[in-house]
């Protein structure tokens, strides 16, 4: 009995997966200039990051509250801040293609990336122009006077500026006004407090980031200017292009079921709200009601509508 019901849920699971996947391949078709320009930014960023580098000169650490406030992990703990990042990053990469998994879906996992690349591109734009600007001593181990990575030799051909490689990334300087690993976490954070549907794992998501935010700064990866400039310039950012940006479709209930406003459409909805509203005569019952393909949405209370309405 155990065997034919793994069997049947696998079959579900399948099918699910499948359909899935033909819904997604379409509205990648529609929009992978969105996806490949947003790729494409990634690696511009990263050569920036590098160039950057280029400029870079190891001095004596800037004075910073955040230094004098937060203790020292050294560099046999300074792991901890990527272990936190890598968390934030991978779970928040598993949740955006949950739909191709679960029954209670959301989200289009193409159009979030969309949305999530969009707001990273506008991000990292400020971020080079920000790091370009002033060139920071670095306040991280490898950075300091005395490290072989505190500064890179001329490039003897420019494959060498514009291969990059995990080393150069794990090991960057000067890139420091304002923290790519911020950015990073903010938009994700942000993105799944708009779409997740999980209150807890939000508030652990916000709780996770201000952890991540004091270990950069007690591993000294940034100044803590680079961490206060992120959080408000990120939430700034990801709020104005949520404004400019149209929504996105709602996959969840029945709001996936909402039927467009056509003059027709609005015709039959004033008639059916006075066919519905006929039955008394309180004036409480004659506010309106969303229709919604034979349903109607009433403080929140699905009601189910008979016939009546398909017989208009």
């Amino acid at each position: 009995m155990s065997f034919y019901y793994i069997g049947r849920e696998a079959s579900k699971l399948w099918k699910r997966i499948c359909a899935e996947i033909t819904t997604e391949i379409k509205l990648l078709a529609e929009n992978w200039k969105y996806i490949l320009g947003g790729l494409i930014c990634q690696y511009i960023h990263g050569l920036a990051a590098r160039g950057v580098h280029y400029f870079h000169r190891p001095g004596p650490i800037l004075q910073d509250v955040g230094f004098y406030l937060l203790p020292e992990l050294g560099q046999d703990r300074a792991y901890i801040s990527e272990f936190v990042f890598t968390f934030v990053f991978l779970s928040f990469v598993l949740w955006t293609f949950h739909p191709f998994i679960t029954k209670s879906k959301k989200i289009y996992t193409v159009l979030i990336w969309c949305r999530v690349l969009a707001c990273l591109v506008a991000c990292q734009f400020l971020r080079i122009i920000t790091f370009y600007s002033t060139q920071l001593p670095g306040p991280n181990y490898h950075c300091r006077e005395g490290s072989k990575f505190a500064t890179l030799p001329r490039p003897d051909n420019i494959l060498e500026v514009l291969l990059i490689v995990p080393r150069g990334v794990l090991f960057g300087c000067g890139d420091l006004i304002f923290s790519s690993h911020m950015i990073f976490s903010l938009v994700f954070v942000r993105t799944y407090h708009k779409y997740g549907t999980r209150r807890f794992l939000k508030q652990c998501a916000w709780l996770t980031v201000v952890i991540q935010s004091l270990l950069i700064i007690a591993a000294r990866k940034h100044y803590t200017v680079d961490i206060v400039v992120a959080w408000y310039t990120v939430n700034l950012v990801v709020f104005f292009i949520d404004k400019k940006l149209p929504e996105l479709p709602d996959r969840s209930g029945a709001a996936a079921l909402l039927l467009p406003l056509s003059k027709d459409s609005k015709t039959k909805e004033e008639i059916n709200h006075k066919l519905l509203n006929i039955n008394t005569g309180d004036s409480a019952d004659w506010r309106p009601r969303t229709q919604i393909n034979g349903k109607i949405l009433e403080e929140g209370n699905i009601v189910h509508v008979e016939a009546i309405i398909n017989g208009l």
